[in-house]
């Protein structure tokens, strides 16, 4: 089962006016039908559920090799998914943590978002890019203790990404669609955070989490559909404050009022 969604959260009058406090508490049912305190539900999550069952299911011998594992992956979150560099510091082989990771994704705790591999005659990177379902998880992994300490966090950016991408995700699982969900980058550094597909529409997306509109938010929409030919009307910009605005070069929206990516 995934973590409610802003949606739902919002039915219920359980979304924060804040995404900070939304990236620390994470969105897991019993933070909130059961009011717990993430300082103490992520530390047990961790200890019964992926020290305990994960580790019964995978048969992993050394628990510390593990648990350093998971938060290697916390650590990388947004980030190109390195095999061989997470072998590396965690002190395992290649295939360990490709199926280490692949527990992961079956249980729903973690994925990898793959690169989009249209050419558009520019030399792409093709490895997928590692997020988690709830960032929350991520928080506590990465010993963030409170929303405050987030704000000042480098990694604030990177989680932000991850909550849009991960609800954009939802959206299409809750209606029983398969997501046709993309990250794409050239060889020099152009970015797209998220491309969705939906037949013959393809929309890019660009997450920022700063609060006010700036120009370059648009930097690399307007390279992407220059190259590509792509409508600039389908692109986006969702960002971490609340003004909603439709531009010659794609729409931008606050992260409470996502657009709905499947019908």
């Amino acid at each position: 089962m995934l973590p409610f969604s802003i949606e739902e959260l919002r039915s219920e009058k359980l979304l924060t006016a804040d995404y900070e406090t939304l990236l620390y508490k994470g969105s897991y049912p019993r933070i909130y039908d059961q009011q717990v305190e993430p300082a103490d539900f992520y530390p047990s999550y961790i200890e019964n559920y992926l020290e305990r069952d994960v580790r019964q299911i995978i048969q992993v011998a050394d628990l510390g090799k593990f648990q350093l594992f998971i938060r290697l992956c916390a650590a990388r979150t947004g980030q190109l998914f390195n095999q061989s560099a997470i072998a590396i510091e965690a002190g395992v082989d290649a295939n360990t943590v490709k199926r280490w990771l692949s527990i992961l994704e079956t249980s729903f705790i973690a994925f990898r978002l793959p690169p989009y591999f249209r050419n558009y005659n520019k030399r792409l990177l093709k490895t997928p890019k590692l997020y988690f379902y709830d960032t929350g998880l991520v928080c506590s992994l990465l010993g963030i203790r409170t929303p405050e300490q987030l704000e000042r966090h480098f990694l604030k950016g990177a989680l932000f990404e991850n909550f849009i991408i991960v609800e954009t995700l939802k959206q299409f699982h809750h209606r029983g669609i398969r997501p046709l969900c993309y990250y794409w980058r050239d060889n020099t550094g152009n970015e797209i955070d998220l491309l969705i597909e939906d037949g013959a529409r393809l929309y890019p997306v660009e997450i920022k989490s700063g609060r006010t509109i700036q120009q370059d938010f648009f930097k690399n929409l307007d390279f992407f559909h220059k190259i590509s030919g792509n409508p600039p009307e389908f692109g986006w910009v969702i960002y971490g404050g609340q003004e909603h605005q439709a531009r010659s070069n794609g729409t931008v929206a606050g992260w409470q009022e996502m657009p709905v990516w499947c019908g």
